[in-house]
């Protein structure tokens, strides 16, 4: 019905028209977009064939991509100031499969310093804002893709996660992200990667405003890798174990649920026995109190041939001197550091963390038999519903008072298991709803369709300024 340049066309046109508000798209390539969108609709009219989707299930799909992924003749700089020259010369795996299936990326999106912090701010592009509420974070690391998506900008988008940085936006921008099953879809061309033990916890997925698109899109991602996953199985959700946590326990570090987030996850609870005539089990798992300390223990710990983990600070160096975290506090302070302040944080609590070698290795060892717990609770038919954060879209730097907030994503990178974010219409004050949906290793099957339930049953996306 519509021409390819014609789509590629209006989606340039709302970038142009919101970015200047939300600061999602850092960096464009508008006028190859079209150039591609040119060579599609030359295939096209060449006559039709039957092959086209089997081959390029995407093709001709506008889709954007984190900043922090190699896409060629883009920047990648990760909001590292030194790096602000480094420009990509091939495609991350994953950028590489989604070109090949058709997509045409339009540009690349704004991420929080080295990809460590949930609001996506950064000394070379500034801050990206959230569309429902330009004063509240657009969350981080994938900040700018969450933002893009729910503004309208864009149809899909590559997201990646190693403590809730596809979910966390996704929540904050009401759109839909999937952390795969670890190890599934290939990590490699971001930078930062990960390295050493964090090679199992780091995530590349997809993100989206339509529930029906991210099993397409995992299945281009993750390429041959795709087999270890069950996405042919049917899903009879009727026959899935559905078990409910309202919160980790109450851990010290986290604010406490808000009150629209559990009301949310409750219709959740009462929509699912009603209309499936199923009997949602409620959990409380103990462990999961201890969720950030735990995440933290096993970021910092060495793995099974006793390569330690990487230094945040030794990233932060990255193209340039040797940085020395107090220094660059006292630096920050008179306005002189390239540096945003959760960046320099999170160089000076590294060091505490290497101080108390025994406490860490007693919760790297909570975390496995948490593991084991959850996989044995989830088995092969069991879903989790779980908050995605304890707060609702915070206001810009607020983070920076609770900084351990994203524990409710975190946990599961550490546990290694598959969940979909998934949105549930909006508070009273206009800002996105949202719940976790988790399911045991290589059964993201389940967590998928359970998504594509939730959307059809509480609406899924809602354009902003629409509510």
């Amino acid at each position: 019905q519509v021409t390819c340049v014609e789509v590629v066309e209006a989606y340039v046109e709302r970038i142009r028209e919101v970015n200047p508000l939300i600061n999602a798209v850092v960096k464009d390539r508008f006028e190859e977009a079209l150039q591609e969108a040119r060579q599609v609709d030359k295939l096209l009219s060449e006559g039709p064939d039957d092959d086209y989707l089997e081959k390029f299930p995407f093709l001709g799909v506008p889709i954007t991509v984190k900043e922090a992924f190699c896409l060629h003749g883009m920047p990648n700089t990760s909001g590292l100031v030194n790096r602000r020259n480094v420009i990509a010369t091939s495609d991350a795996t994953v950028v590489s499969r989604l070109k090949q299936a058709g997509a045409i990326p339009l540009g690349m999106t704004n991420c929080s310093e080295l990809c460590m912090w949930y609001e996506s701010s950064n000394r070379v592009y500034g801050r990206t804002n959230n569309p429902y509420d330009l004063q509240r974070i657009a969350g981080g690391s994938s900040g700018g893709e969450g933002s893009v998506l729910a503004a309208a900008c864009s149809v899909i988008g590559v997201g990646s996660d190693i403590g809730g940085s596809i979910r966390m936006p996704a929540f904050f921008n009401g759109v839909f992200g999937h952390k795969p099953t670890t190890g599934v879809v290939p990590n490699d061309g971001q930078f930062p990667n990960a390295q050493g033990v964090r090679t199992s916890f780091l995530c590349t997925g997809p993100m989206c405003r339509y529930a029906e698109d991210l099993e397409p899109m995992l299945r281009v991602m993750a390429g041959p890798g795709v087999n270890k996953l069950k996405l042919d199985e049917k899903v009879s959700l009727e026959k899935i174990k559905f078990l409910c946590m309202d919160h980790d326990g109450g851990s010290i570090f986290v604010s406490p649920v808000d009150k629209e987030i559990l009301q949310a996850q409750k219709k959740v609870v009462e929509h699912l026995e009603s209309d499936l005539g199923v009997q949602v089990q409620r959990v409380a798992i103990h462990k999961m109190k201890y969720s950030f300390q735990i995440w933290s223990a096993m970021m910092s710990s060495a793995d099974d041939d006793g390569q330690e983990a990487q230094l945040f600070t030794d990233l932060l160096g990255d193209h340039g001197k040797p940085v020395w975290p107090l220094w660059e506090l006292v630096k920050w302070l008179v306005g002189m550091s390239s540096h945003t302040l959760p960046a320099i944080a999170l160089g000076l609590t590294e060091k505490l963390m290497k101080l108390n070698p025994g406490g860490n290795a007693k919760l790297v060892s909570m975390g496995k038999s948490l593991q084991e717990e959850m996989e044995a609770l989830l088995g092969r038919d069991g879903v989790l519903l779980y908050p995605s954060h304890p707060t609702i879209a915070p206001r810009h730097n607020s983070p920076i008072c609770m900084p351990f907030n994203f524990a409710y994503t975190a946990i599961f990178n550490v546990l290694g298991l598959p969940v979909t974010q998934c949105p549930l219409g909006l508070s009273s004050e206009g800002l996105p709803l949202g719940i976790q949906l988790v399911a045991a290793s290589h059964n993201d099957h389940l967590t998928l369709a359970v998504a594509r339930y939730l959307e059809k049953a509480f609406g899924g996306w809602v354009l902003p300024g629409k509510a």
